[in-house]
């Protein structure tokens, strides 16, 4: 694949991660991200986001835990400065707002909190502003489906499949256009069934690894899918975030 169908990461005096992702992201495609909590899917969301912007592409970030102050405080703690992003436009924050009352919200505040659930997934989908970007990053999707009571019901009645296909029509539509579509998912937190359909159509799928090594706690990328990667994809790619420094490759092996 050339680089002109890759969307470039950037970054590249700042660290290595474009690099060891064969020099981007696949235009066009839907990534998966999986990690439990604590993993880093948060930061490499936001090493994502920050990275496109920095290469000229428009991103729409959709937080299910950050408000905008604390994203913003978030993103200087990484050494991320994203304010003229923001400013230009280039960059769009929200705040799906499904646990709490703070923050700009996906969903409509003069609306009781029920009748925003049984929405939720109907009014992602139907937020047009979000999908106008380059890239659309969801941090963190499986607390979309959690609290869709729709998608939870369906699930109850081991119907998963049929749960997830309208929004993986949705998405398919989009990178038919050559959008890019990121979703991270903490894979304990949902039934195997209801993930599976997603991890079948991911065109990037990559998990996030936690590992004890005496009493530290090593992190690593491993790469499972990488269709129309660029150049060589590393299996697994050894990474931690540092304040101040952000995302930082430590090591990279290939099977």
């Amino acid at each position: 694949m050339t680089r002109d169908n890759l969307y470039s990461l950037g970054l590249e005096d700042h660290d290595r991660l474009n690099h060891e992702l064969g020099g981007g992201i696949p235009r066009g495609s839907i990534i998966l991200i999986e990690g439990d909590y604590g993993a880093g899917k948060s930061a490499m969301s936001q090493r994502f986001s920050y990275g496109l912007c920095e290469t000229g592409h428009s991103v729409t970030l959709l937080s299910t835990e950050l408000t905008i102050g604390g994203f913003i405080d978030q993103m200087h703690s990484l050494s991320y400065g994203v304010e003229d992003h923001l400013l230009d436009e280039r960059l769009l924050f929200l705040h799906a707002d499904v646990d709490t009352g703070s923050g700009r919200r996906l969903t409509r505040p003069d609306e009781d909190d029920e009748g925003n659930r049984k929405e939720l997934l109907n009014r992602l989908m139907n937020a047009e502003a979000m999908w106008n970007a380059d890239v659309v990053v969801i941090d963190t999707f499986d607390a979309i489906l959690r609290n869709d009571p729709m998608f939870e019901a369906l699930i109850r009645q081991n119907e998963e499949r049929q749960a997830a296909l309208e929004i993986i029509s949705f998405f398919r539509d989009l990178v038919s256009q050559g959008k890019v579509i990121v979703l991270t998912v903490d894979p304990s937190t949902v039934d195997e069934e209801a993930i599976g359909p997603f991890r079948a159509i991911a065109d990037v799928f990559m998990e996030l690894q936690m590992v004890e090594v005496g009493n530290d706690v090593r992190r690593n990328i491993s790469v499972k899918r990488f269709a129309g990667m660029g150049e060589q994809v590393g299996d697994t790619i050894g990474f931690s975030v540092r304040a101040d420094a952000g995302i930082v490759i430590e090591s990279r092996s290939v099977a």
